[in-house]
């Protein structure tokens, strides 16, 4: 199991908006934070109760969901967190790695001091998570390091289509970072990547992302040996 613990749904710290969007702002940080498990059932009695909703706002807020990939509905059975599928893992992989190395080759001709200084201090903040084992704090800076990447192009909507695109990846890959070495090795390679652009090595910054990137999908081979209940059969 992932999280024993009930699930943490911040529904009042969601900024002012519909009851829908409250609803499916907290669901999706939920489900891709893995307080909900691939595959578990979401209750709408209980999702109902604890957000003080009613059945309305909140089935809307599931239907965005289900566009997103994040949930199943089954008729006549229930609302499942969905469980992740190797061919939708490769896509969204495919695609953040065609948008961020066209980003990156766009950013290391032209990137500024204060982009640097930016991701300079994102590294220092992340060998202080490492220090201090604290992976959820490291999996945010992370995210954090790519989209300072993506944003540096200027392109606004840049950052969101890769994080659609990317939506089932980021669960997948918290339960990757604490296999052990692999915050060490990803902290490696975004020293790689801030010292290609540094640089601002076209070539070297395109290479060394792709390294980076590639490897995701490397990693989730034997997860889905060791947890084939949080996989669909292929």
């Amino acid at each position: 199991m992932i999280n024993p613990h009930k699930p943490t749904l911040n529904f009042d710290k969601v900024e002012p908006a519909s009851l829908k969007h409250k609803a499916y702002v907290a669901l999706q940080k939920a489900i891709i934070e893995l307080d909900f498990e691939p595959g578990q059932l979401l209750k709408k009695s209980e999702l109902c109760k604890t957000f003080g909703i009613s059945r309305t706002p909140l089935t809307e807020a599931i239907a965005l969901l289900v566009q997103d990939g994040l949930v199943e509905v089954v008729p006549q059975a229930g609302t499942y967190v969905a469980r992740f599928s190797i061919d939708e893992l490769k896509e969204g992989a495919f695609i953040r790695e065609a948008l961020e190395v066209a980003a990156i080759k766009e950013l290391a001709n032209s990137i500024t001091k204060q982009n640097l200084v930016e991701l300079r201090r994102n590294l220092r903040l992340q060998k202080a998570y490492i220090d201090d084992q604290d992976i959820q704090g490291f999996y945010n800076l992370d995210s954090q390091f790519h989209s300072i990447i993506l944003d540096a192009t200027g392109f606004k909507k840049l950052s969101r289509l890769s994080d659609t695109a990317w939506m089932n990846v980021n669960r997948v890959r918290r339960l990757l970072l604490p296999v052990p070495g692999r915050v060490d090795a990803t902290f490696v390679e975004h020293q790689k990547i801030f010292t290609a652009l540094e640089k601002k090595d076209v070539n070297l910054s395109e290479r060394v992302l792709r390294e980076h990137l590639g490897k995701l999908m490397t990693y989730v081979a034997p997860l889905e040996k060791d947890h084939p209940e949080y996989f669909l059969l292929n």
